[in-house]
């Protein structure tokens, strides 16, 4: 059984020793994957409701400063060499296209194959409107996007017409590592993002639910990639335990449940309380997974 990362890079932990000490750690260690998060922009004040809280408010502050995924872990591809570096997740209805397809090719180029593209259609309608894109049927918008962006990636002259972006015939270089493109993970958990990931994805990240709810989302999981021609063995599944206490009875849970990977969230005041918390997982829970 595999185990990830979710790490949280924003205000005041993203400094580049923070990040240096978590890149060389999780690799040397023997961690699968490292996740990191997207938001732009936060607020002191929103409608929107965030999906993973109770209270419908997501759990930092709106001068937390997120850290951009992307040049943060091509920093983190810089002082690693094993471990899978992922977007968990990027917000691309949000983003122009043709330029994640660069940044998406570019982390892949620098890493040597080693990027996950984690996507989502996003949750907080005052970013989207801060960024001047429409919140509604940001759905339709993202599956355009990510054909947009694989024509990039595959083929020697791009183009796209659409009908919330056109590319004219041009040269979009260098192609990822990975080909025909770094695999899709979908977030979100709900019956739409379930169809998003039978007919796109070769990944699918829950976060923050439990074992029993993988399970069921997974037996819906099953019929719609069965009318695709797919089956489970062509979707790798994680899930992010989040906010959850993790242990290795948890981790055997997810097993059970379907789970391929386990992603971990990491977090510590400083480098030092950084590497105890790291030493406790690799410990505690990677060590003895690995005979799960």
């Amino acid at each position: 059984m595999r185990i990830g990362l979710f790490a949280p890079l924003g205000n005041p932990f993203g400094t580049p020793e923070y990040i240096h000490t978590l890149g060389t750690a999780a690799d040397e260690r023997g961690f699968s994957s490292l996740w990191a998060a997207e938001h732009v922009v936060l607020f002191d004040r929103y409608a929107s409701q965030y999906p993973y809280a109770s209270d419908g408010r997501i759990p930092v502050s709106g001068e937390a400063g997120i850290l951009d995924p992307f040049p943060a872990l091509s920093f983190l591809a810089a002082v690693t060499r094993t471990i899978r570096l992922g977007t968990g997740i990027c917000l691309v209805p949000q983003r122009n296209p043709v330029y994640t397809a660069k940044e998406v090719a570019a982390v892949d180029w620098l890493s040597g194959g080693r990027f996950d593209f984690g996507v989502g259609i996003g949750w907080l309608a005052e970013e989207f409107q801060a960024l001047g894109v429409p919140f509604e049927r940001r759905a339709a918008r993202c599956r355009e996007y990510l054909e947009l962006m694989r024509r990039c990636w595959s083929d020697p002259v791009s183009q796209y017409d659409g009908e919330f972006y056109s590319l004219p015939p041009c040269r979009h270089y260098p192609k990822p590592v990975q080909q025909p493109h770094p695999p899709i993970y979908f977030g979100g958990e709900s019956d739409a993002a379930l169809r998003r990931v039978a007919d796109l994805g070769q990944g699918w990240y829950p976060f923050s639910i439990g074992p029993d709810e993988l399970a069921a989302r997974l037996r819906a999981l099953d019929p719609l990639l069965a009318t695709r021609g797919r089956t489970r063995s062509d979707v790798h599944v994680l899930v992010c335990p989040y906010m959850k206490s993790a242990d290795l009875d948890l981790v055997k849970r997810y097993r059970d449940a379907g789970a391929d990977q386990v992603v971990l969230m990491v977090l510590g005041s400083d480098r030092g309380d950084l590497l105890e918390r790291l030493d406790d997982l690799a410990e505690n829970i990677l060590e003895p997974a690995r005979s799960l």
